[in-house]
């Protein structure tokens, strides 16, 4: 490797879940005493079905904050803004669909999925009969 940034950008990629690198861009991390916070923008890709058409950006939808797993025994935050686009010739808006959390929480998949096996549930869920 040739630049501290590209060892930098190594590590994240091994720390963070891997679809982050594929459609979102890296704007800040905040590390914190408790907690580390990662903000990230959706990268400027459009809906496959929509590439073809005039499409104007409508900027972002509200930051969404999911969690993932714990590092160095401080919580993890990804906050997360999706883009929106307005297509031109209909006024209709449109945003990609990321199946990047696990259905009913604010947990990565992952992260869930290992609560789930290490404690039988989810927090805050009920436990099952």
């Amino acid at each position: 490797m040739d630049s501290k940034n590209e060892q930098y950008n190594e590590l994240l990629k091994a720390i963070l879940p891997e679809e982050i690198f594929t459609y979102f861009e890296l704007i800040k991390v905040d590390v914190h005493e408790q907690a580390i916070n990662v903000y990230l923008d959706e990268l400027n890709l459009p809906p496959e079905a929509y590439r073809k058409l005039k499409l104007i950006s409508k900027g972002f939808y509200p930051s969404v904050t999911v969690q993932d797993f714990p590092i160095r025994e401080r919580a993890v935050y990804l906050h997360v803004r999706r883009r929106k686009w307005q297509v031109e010739t209909t006024g209709e808006i449109i945003s990609n669909t990321w199946d990047t959390t696990a259905k009913g929480t604010r947990y990565t998949k992952g992260f869930a999925a290992f609560l789930k096996e290490v404690f039988g549930q989810l927090p805050g869920q009920q436990p099952k009969p």
